[in-house]
């Protein structure tokens, strides 16, 4: 007896959005795997040097990037939350529509995964877990974790691809 196959999340233009979608998923996983593997292995400020530039760190971050409104009285972690959700909503959207344009997506879906990686964080702990810190001498650029990682890197590609796009119409 054959069995039925489950039919993928596909739009209008029949790309489908399951892809994309488990791209996300993958980023979400990683990233929350290793926030936990740290939380077990260190307190809070611990710091391990892992090369002459690198450390792996537990730091909290209850603010946004680089600790913005980090020191406010803790509504910023609701309304972080709140845009978080609603990014990735309008996300999902925009993959849902665009599921053909194979960079726009990756982009679209590492985007995904980190801000619903560090949504999860604001509500399980009301804070975001941080821990790669990289610096120079004594200057350290501001720990931060895989989701913004996946961010940093779909950002990166989304504006590649609107250059490449921009290219090919001129």
């Amino acid at each position: 007896m054959a069995t039925k196959k489950k039919p993928m999340i596909s739009n209008k233009s029949g790309g489908s959005l399951t892809p994309w979608l488990g791209i996300a998923a993958i980023v979400i996983l990683l990233d929350q795997l290793s926030k936990i593997t740290i939380t077990k292995l260190f307190v809070t400020g611990e710091s391990m040097p892992i090369t002459s530039f690198f450390n792996l760190v537990l730091a909290y971050n209850p603010g946004a990037a680089f600790s913005f409104l980090a020191h406010e009285s803790g509504w910023q972690r609701h309304l972080f939350t709140v845009i978080g959700i609603g990014a990735a909503l309008y996300i999902i959207y925009l993959i849902k529509n665009h599921s053909s344009q194979r960079m726009f997506c990756w982009a679209l879906s590492l985007i995904l995964g980190g801000a619903i990686g560090n949504v999860i964080d604001r509500v399980m702990y009301g804070h975001v877990v941080d821990f790669l810190d990289f610096f120079y001498g004594t200057s350290h650029f501001p720990a931060f974790n895989l989701a913004d990682s996946a961010i940093c890197l779909g950002a990166a590609l989304f504006i590649l691809d609107e250059l490449r796009r921009v290219k090919n119409k001129s």
